[in-house]
């Protein structure tokens, strides 16, 4: 019996795919989560073989709850499952240790057959989402300059990213106008936008 752990913050969706799942004689839904923040303690309690993660959820999103899990040595095998199919998920899902890669509209038994896949030492990642990530290219975007779009995004100043990251004013246009550059975005709010799109922030 593959023990699975389920993260979506659909509630509906997430109780669908847990009965769906249920379905299959060798899968045990042991817990069911809704938020990313809630991943790491419900993996060190209820120890599942296999935790299948929305990538956007509250608290923590699916992708930092997969590292926050590979920072605390966790055994379970993990399979991101997301209705977004942007690139630079996909690789930094890679870098995180992810073994799964499943469109959230696949059929129930496709899940199923990435859950034993990866469960046996295997990957499993959707073909659509492979290849629109190897035509994407390399994320060109520098921590820093990530991490300035990510503020930016939430609505955040110049002068309050400046504040909040120790560097003058400057210092974070010119980080700006870099990543606008590269990204061919003719504003920051663009291009935090594109950035986001990639799933590069």
């Amino acid at each position: 019996m593959i023990r699975v752990l389920l993260a979506d913050d659909e509630h509906l969706i997430r109780g669908a795919v847990a009965a769906l799942l249920g379905l299959e004689a060798d899968l045990e839904v042991v817990a069911e989560v809704g938020r990313g923040d809630e991943v790491a303690a419900a993996v060190a309690g209820h120890d599942p073989d296999v935790a299948v993660l929305d990538i956007e959820m509250p608290g923590l999103d699916g992708l930092a709850a997969a590292e926050e899990l590979r920072a605390a040595g966790a055994r379970c095998a993990v399979c991101m499952l997301t209705s977004f199919g942007r690139p630079g998920y996909l690789r930094r899902a890679m870098a995180a240790g992810v073994r799964g890669f499943v469109a959230k509209d696949a059929p129930t038994q496709e899940l199923a057959a990435a859950i034993r896949k990866i469960h046996g030492g295997g990957r499993y990642l959707d073909g659509e989402l492979a290849a629109g990530a190897m035509a994407a290219g390399d994320n060109p975007l520098t921590e820093r300059e990530r991490e300035i779009l990510r503020l930016i995004g939430t609505g955040t100043g110049t002068a309050r990213i400046a504040a909040h990251l120790h560097l003058s004013e400057g210092t974070v246009r010119n980080y700006l106008s870099t990543a606008m550059a590269k990204l061919d975005e003719p504003t920051r709010i663009a291009a935090a936008r594109a950035a986001k799109d990639m799933g590069w922030i």
